[in-house]
């Protein structure tokens, strides 16, 4: 028994420094799993140790006293992180309206409280949602239909734009809304067909996908990944991206074709596609959801490849183009292609003469998050980057808009390219394709159509 106290004791040593750092960083997007109910257990499981320690005595020795005091750390710490969250969600939610108004249009954020984002959404504090998995577990299709309708609704009695309705809607293992939207097959199934049958398929996928979306009230799909696919086994540590499964083939052509005629199939529906991950993903080792990564490849070699089909589809469509957070080394060795001036002014911008809709990759990914995120979002906005994304948890939303109210308080955000970006949201496909997406959905309330 002696000995089996002892371990105890031990693994109460050992747990209360991961515990009180969890408890510090409860607001963190790993920590996403804790959140809710998962926070009151860690509270309540530090109250009962100390309760426990105090009655057995510990508290009459020195390492006792060092142990309860360890194990009363972890709700004082949750206690300031969350007073420190309400702080900043306090200070994003009673700003002004002509600053929020200005910044707003240029976030689109993903939410699990529908209170929450209908507040953000009639106060003008975003200029989008996006949908997913967790929108619709446990709920009806049109129920996540009604709701939408609900948000463009509250947009139009506040006199603002409708709302950019985004969701991931690849096909393959990038399908969050399928189940109950067609579960189809990834592009790159496509790839061994003959040229005919490839822009056939590839049409009429982007016709399901854009019919079903659009009768949701989604008017923007996160598709399709132009990526060229990497060579078997290229990164073994690739747990997230998965962008061997996930990129259509190897040959730029291949990919231009099928995803020209995707794209096209799509927004012959009214749904706008979005072109990803520029400058291209398929030749970097390092999943960006987690850690930095830097793209060494030539910019010649790049245009002669990699870029071919982003510039052949943006060319035919009115497609949006992400941007991805690896760094292009050959470029800009300081700053990852989605905060880069080089890259999206510069190349994209003055080099491609693209005007259209930029949007980065969801800010919350690790190359990001966990590093100067403001910085990031500062650089982003001055770059020319129309739409930030906020996509795993919703609730970063508050820090990151912050970043950019500090920003513009601060006078570190570039007017001329607000007023250039919101003059391309104005006239971009997104606002257009959700003014007629959210009249559509709130005609009628039709049954929705597998």
């Amino acid at each position: 028994m002696q000995f089996l106290r002892r371990i105890g004791l031990i693994l109460l040593w050992l747990a209360a420094p991961l515990v009180a750092f969890a408890a510090a960083n409860k607001n963190d997007p790993y920590l996403v799993p804790l959140r809710g109910g998962g926070n009151i257990a860690l509270v309540t499981a530090s109250i009962a140790i100390v309760v426990i320690l105090l009655w057995r005595g510990h508290w009459h020795s020195l390492p006792g006293k060092l142990l309860v005091m360890l194990w009363c750390l972890p709700p004082m710490l949750m206690a300031v992180a969350h007073l420190s969250f309400d702080l900043r969600k306090h200070d994003v939610l009673s700003a002004g309206a002509t600053e929020v108004r200005q910044l707003g249009l240029h976030f689109v954020v993903g939410y699990s409280s529908y209170a929450e984002v209908a507040r953000l959404a009639e106060q003008g504090l975003i200029g989008g949602v996006y949908v997913t998995r967790h929108n619709i577990r446990g709920r009806s299709i049109d129920a996540l239909r009604a709701e939408i309708a609900a948000l463009q609704d509250k947009r139009r009695a506040a006199g603002l734009p409708p709302l950019i309705v985004a969701a991931d809607q690849e096909g393959g293992i990038v399908g969050h809304l399928a189940p109950p939207l067609t579960k189809l097959p990834a592009l790159a199934t496509l790839a061994g067909l003959a040229p005919d049958e490839q822009q056939a398929k590839a049409e009429e996928f982007g016709r399901i996908h854009g019919r079903e979306l659009g009768s949701l009230g989604v008017n923007l799909n996160l598709a399709p990944v132009l990526d060229l696919k990497p060579p078997q086994r290229h990164n073994r540590l690739d747990f997230h991206t998965l962008i061997g499964q996930r990129a259509i083939a190897t040959d730029p052509a291949v990919v231009g074709t099928i995803a020209t005629a995707y794209v096209r199939g799509l927004e012959e529906t009214g749904v706008g596609a979005t072109l990803k991950h520029f400058p291209g993903i398929g030749r970097v080792r390092t999943d960006t959801h987690h850690f930095s990564a830097d793209l060494n490849t030539p910019v010649r070699e790049l245009e002669a490849t990699d870029w071919l089909p982003f510039r052949e589809v943006l060319s035919q469509s009115h497609s949006a183009l992400m941007v991805g957070h690896i760094t292009l080394s050959a470029v800009d060795p300081d700053h990852p292609a989605s905060h880069s001036k080089r890259v999206i002014d510069g190349i994209i911008r003055e080099k491609w003469k693209y005007q259209g809709i930029v949007m980065t990759d969801d800010l919350v990914m690790g190359a990001i998050y966990q590093h100067d995120v403001c910085k990031a979002v500062v650089e982003a906005i001055n770059a020319g980057v129309d739409l930030l994304l906020v996509a795993y948890d919703g609730a970063q939303f508050y820090r990151i808009f912050g970043c950019a109210l500090d920003g513009s308080r601060q006078g570190k955000l570039d007017t001329a390219m607000l007023r250039a970006s919101a003059a391309r949201l104005e006239r971009g496909f997104p606002i257009a394709q959700a003014r007629a997406a959210s009249h559509v959905v709130g005609l009628a309330d039709q049954p929705f159509a597998n």
